[in-house]
């Protein structure tokens, strides 16, 4: 699973689609990350996914405890390059950008009764044998419905672009929720919304459940495949996060959907805004 710059038939961006690489990370330099640090990564992602509320001084608590002698100053930077801010009681993998529009959370006391009502995005840290990516995907709210994903080796804000572009191929939601980070509030992504005529909505700062289900979903991914995989490279990595995503949307059933799966309640009550249900494309 390589990209061929010269294809004879397919383009770089349509084999990037393929893989669910994002574009901007074929053109993009990956910077070298010291073995050792790729270890605490490892072990902040583990700790971090468990409690969320754990800010650095906790961090480096249950650091020294698992035996890594770390400074304060380490673990920060370290949580910086991951994207998990330790103010706030969960992972944020952008900051936000002071001169960007932030939108009001729109989701609170709202009765959420249908496919398509809202759909939530976030991104989240997957660890590497040696090295790590993002994973950013798009859900409906109402059916837990993964609509598409993809991994990019970059926070760069096309990558949000592509992976927003790519969804509302399918249709398009009333509300969009992510929390405050800078590619989510940049007039690039919130433009893109804007002329879709979809209402956007915004986690509240420091509230972690104003997205709780696509959080769930980060834990699920993480404990069902991410770490009994421990991925040898990229490739690896979509293959399994691939095959997971179609286990989630088509037979993992959920309690709280009544023991239908994702799929099984997306398609049977979609009915309201027009958008087609389709197999998710990463």
């Amino acid at each position: 699973m390589l990209i061929e710059p010269d294809h004879p038939t397919l383009s770089v961006v349509r084999q990037c689609e393929l893989l669910g690489l994002s574009r901007s990370s074929w053109y993009y330099k990956p910077q070298e990350v010291a073995s050792v640090d790729l270890e605490l990564m490892r072990r902040i992602d583990e700790q971090y996914t468990l409690t969320p509320f754990y800010g650095i001084h906790r961090m480096k608590v249950a650091l020294h405890e698992q035996g890594y002698q770390v400074n304060p100053k380490r673990i920060q930077r370290l949580m910086g390059l991951m994207g998990l801010e330790a103010i706030y009681p969960k992972p944020r993998l952008s900051k936000k950008d002071d001169q960007h529009k932030v939108f009001p959370y729109l989701l609170r006391g709202l009765k959420i009764d249908r496919p398509n009502q809202v759909w939530a995005s976030d991104i989240t840290y997957i660890r590497l044998r040696r090295g790590f990516v993002y994973l950013v995907a798009v859900m409906d709210w109402f059916s837990r419905y993964v609509l598409s994903w993809s991994v990019s080796v970059t926070m760069d804000v096309h990558f949000y672009m592509e992976s927003l572009e790519r969804t509302l191929r399918m249709g398009k939601p009333g509300i969009f929720n992510t929390d405050q980070g800078s590619q989510f509030t940049s007039r690039e992504f919130t433009g893109m919304l804007q002329q879709a005529q979809v209402r956007i909505s915004m986690d509240g700062k420091g509230r972690v459940f104003d997205n709780i289900f696509i959080e769930r979903l980060w834990r699920s991914v993480k404990y069902e495949e991410v770490y009994t995989k421990d991925y040898e490279d990229v490739p690896a990595c979509i293959d399994g996060l691939r095959t997971w995503f179609i286990f989630y949307n088509d037979r993992r059933p959920h309690q709280a959907l009544g023991c239908q799966t994702p799929r099984q309640v997306y398609l049977a009550l979609d009915c309201c805004l027009g958008a087609s249900p389709q197999t998710p494309r990463v």
